[in-house]
């Protein structure tokens, strides 16, 4: 049984980590994990590629009218758009599965509270019995 120390009282709290683990939805995890991956993968070579070619194109060049500038930047609001939007992508899929792992989680201590009280009625009952 793995613990973490609390630093309050100086005493290490008992957790069955493994419990909390074995609990833990690993087949919606692990069945999401390549989408998550695959969008960061992509959300980060739109990144990658959108910075070395922003660093080649200035925005204003001094012979280019203002329409023509105003394209250009309606260009690069479009793909920051777009890059927008697979970063909220990945970000909404992450937020899914954390909420899935705090439902798991809060199910759990739930659990475990009401094996607390039943082993303490258990307890108190034997005790009782003990001493007729």
């Amino acid at each position: 049984m793995l613990g973490l120390y609390d630093n309050r009282k100086g005493t290490r709290m008992a957790i069955g980590w493994m419990t909390i683990l074995s609990n833990v939805p690993w087949s919606d995890v692990i069945s999401n994990a390549p989408a998550v991956a695959d969008g960061a993968r992509k959300l980060w070579k739109k990144v990658a590629s959108r910075a070395s070619t922003a660093t080649n194109t200035p925005v204003s060049s001094s012979g280019a009218t203002p329409e023509e500038q105003i394209a250009n930047l309606q260009v690069r609001v479009d793909e920051l758009h777009a890059q927008m939007l697979a970063a909220s992508e990945v970000v909404q899929s992450l937020a899914e599965q954390n909420a899935q792992l705090i439902a798991r989680v809060e199910t759990n201590r739930r659990r475990m509270l009401a094996l607390l009280i039943c082993n303490v009625g258990v307890v108190v009952f034997a005790i009782i019995t003990w001493l007729r």
